[in-house]
């Protein structure tokens, strides 16, 4: 890499001492490039084998990559810390500014450790940082309150990012969220509850300055070829006019949908709730990420009457993809698209998980239906399939906690079963919720032996709906094909590059950016790396007591159809043990102190 890259600097905030320092870490850039790879080797070295995830011992690492800033669509973010809802690997990716904010404010990397003992929040201008007291903003009842007096009261107006916690962190339920720039989230494993933990209500970085490149020509051209691929692709239109939440009726009418807590596998009112009716009906904007041409965040326009005032409005905007409109609309039964707007409204303004808030909920609505709990513990909701005000009722008391089956609700839908009974239809991969796919055997085993138990690693969906070779429908087949699929993907998340945009960044468009910034990689290289990212982060897994031979398999999932494929449990296991052969086959090195 280039010697004055400023991706080499990492910033170390101590929130017990509200102290930091600087350090120069291009040893770590130039072997793992950024992004994901950075952030395994940071959390690595910082945290402790073992620790609390909700201790001060547990650390947050953001980290960016050598193309954010530079090219089109290299605008995530990777978080890493121990993820307080598994107890292993928490990784959750954001976009919006947060990366190009963190660019331009001269870091590659931040580490944030220890506690604070009143709230705060942490603000990063440049080389200036300030740990700022939080007090007033601390049980605020809306995260969009807090967000806004921060924005009016730090400078860095459309260059910075604001990553911040609501009630749900506060309250330390182990899926909530942290929010940036209102639409965008750090959404799944709890880093919102591990800034709880510590008492950091947000972050908020800005920066302005100009990065150096290799070779002015070879960078234009480059640039130029991303460009034109990336707003000239079908997919990319696609992401633009509907967005994910056109992958509705797709998924219904391939019998992929889960519906219900997954009883179905298709919704008989998808077309009600569908992208092609959120478009037509509510679409209020689109909006890009920072350095993005494409504009996939769609935004509801939802109209409200006042109660007592017959004319007067209210108008909320209200993000929506695919993910939420399976967790909260279809997987409990909720066709009415004004009723599940207010309920992703709710669920946004407290700070929660959308996915794992939904199958938490349908798991509950199944238990009650079955009278393994009682409106005692429900404190008199009765939940049932669509009643989209019970669940809102119930989203609020997930925040408070007033009884132990909420608290219980509070620690996921794994904790709740255990506790409860349900366990058979209590649907989680690795403690994970499941994500909004019942395609096939990748869909499944794909969430089961992934890095972070999330349909983004290693798309089996795409697997089970596209595969035309026979092998792939052999355990070893589809584990195989998972495996490659999320090695790659290690390598585009070290970049910091969307995944919509895997098709555009190829190999060989790869090696082209990175020799922008003067990193001397080959195919091969890329590929080692990606190779060594996953294991590094099975290493993470297996320290913390991940086991590929004691996966907890849903029973659910074998009894309702799938579309394609044979699953049952002698091919996970089959599939499993391929992985870990693959995963083990070089020794996982030991750790190295830095």
């Amino acid at each position: 890499m280039l010697k004055h890259d400023p991706l080499a600097n990492v910033l170390y905030l101590d929130l017990s001492k509200k102290s930091f320092r600087i350090e120069q870490r291009h040893d770590l850039f130039e072997r793992h490039m950024g992004g994901a790879g950075a952030a395994i080797q940071l959390l690595h070295e910082e945290c402790p084998e073992g620790c609390d995830a909700l201790s001060p011992e547990n650390p947050i690492v953001f980290a960016v990559g050598p193309l954010t800033g530079l090219f089109p669509l290299a605008s995530k973010t990777v978080a890493m810390f121990k993820s307080p809802h598994t107890g292993n690997l928490g990784e959750s990716h954001c976009d919006g500014r947060s990366a190009i904010a963190i660019r331009m404010a001269g870091y590659g990397a931040i580490v944030i450790k220890g506690a604070s003992d009143i709230p705060l929040y942490i603000a990063i201008h440049g080389n200036q940082i300030y740990f700022r007291d939080a007090s007033s903003l601390w049980k605020m009842k809306s995260g969009f309150t807090a967000g806004r007096i921060i924005r009016e009261n730090e400078p860095g107006a459309g260059l910075r990012t604001i990553m911040r916690i609501g009630r749900a962190g506060e309250e330390l339920v182990s899926y909530a969220c942290v929010t940036t720039e209102t639409y965008r989230h750090f959404g799944r494993l709890g880093l919102g509850a591990v800034f709880g933990s510590k008492r950091l209500k947000a972050v908020v970085v800005s920066g302005k300055r100009s990065l150096p490149i290799n070779d002015k020509r070879l960078y234009r051209k480059v640039y130029d070829e991303i460009y034109h691929a990336a707003v000239n692709s079908p997919a990319m239109k696609k992401y633009h006019n509907l967005g994910t939440a056109g992958n509705v009726l797709s998924l219904n009418e391939f019998g992929g949908l889960p519906t219900r807590n997954l009883k179905q596998a298709k919704f008989e009112k998808a077309l009600e709730i569908s992208g092609e009716a959120f478009a037509k009906q509510y679409l209020g904007r689109r909006l890009s990420c920072s350095h993005c041409p494409v504009g996939c965040i769609h935004i509801a326009a939802l109209r409200e009457s006042y109660e007592d005032e017959s004319y007067f409005y209210k108008t909320s905007m209200i993000s929506y993809d695919y993910e939420l409109i399976y967790a909260l609309g279809s997987m409990l039964g909720v066709s009415d698209i004004e009723g599940l707007l207010k309920l992703m409204d709710r669920i946004e303004v407290l700070g929660l998980d959308a996915i794992s808030t939904g199958v938490i909920l349908a798991w509950a609505t199944e238990a009650q239906e079955r009278g393994i709990i009682s409106k005692k513990e429900t404190i008199e909701i009765e939940f049932s399939w669509g009643n989209y005000t019970a669940y809102m009722n119930a989203v609020q008391l997930i925040i408070e906690q007033p009884n132990e089956f909420y608290k219980r609700l509070a620690k996921g839908v794994v904790h709740a079963a255990c506790v409860y009974g349900g366990e058979d239809y209590a649907l989680a991969f690795g403690g994970n919720e499941m994500p909004g796919y019942h395609t096939g055997p990748g869909a499944h085993i794909g969430a089961l032996i992934d890095a972070r138990h999330s349909h983004l690693d290693n798309a089996g969906y795409s697997i089970d709906q596209t595969a035309s070779a026979e092998r792939h429908f052999t355990p070893e087949g589809v584990a195989e094909a998972l495996l490659a699929e999320e090695r790659w993907r290690q390598v585009l998340s070290s970049l910091v590059v969307c995944f919509f945009a895997r098709g555009v960044y190829r190999p060989d468009i790869v090696l082209r950016t990175l020799q922008v910034s003067d990193f001397n990689f080959s195919i091969d290289d890329i590929h080692r790396i990606g190779d060594e990212i996953h294991r590094e982060k099975y290493r993470f897994k297996i320290r913390e007591g991940f086991s590929l031979d004691n996966l907890r398999v849903p029973k659910r999932i074998f009894e309702t159809p799938l579309p394609v494929g044979k699953l049952d449990e002698e091919f996970i296991h089959k599939a499993a043990l391929y992985v870990k052969a693959e995963v083990l086959k070089h020794p996982l090195r030991p750790k190295v102190s830095n």
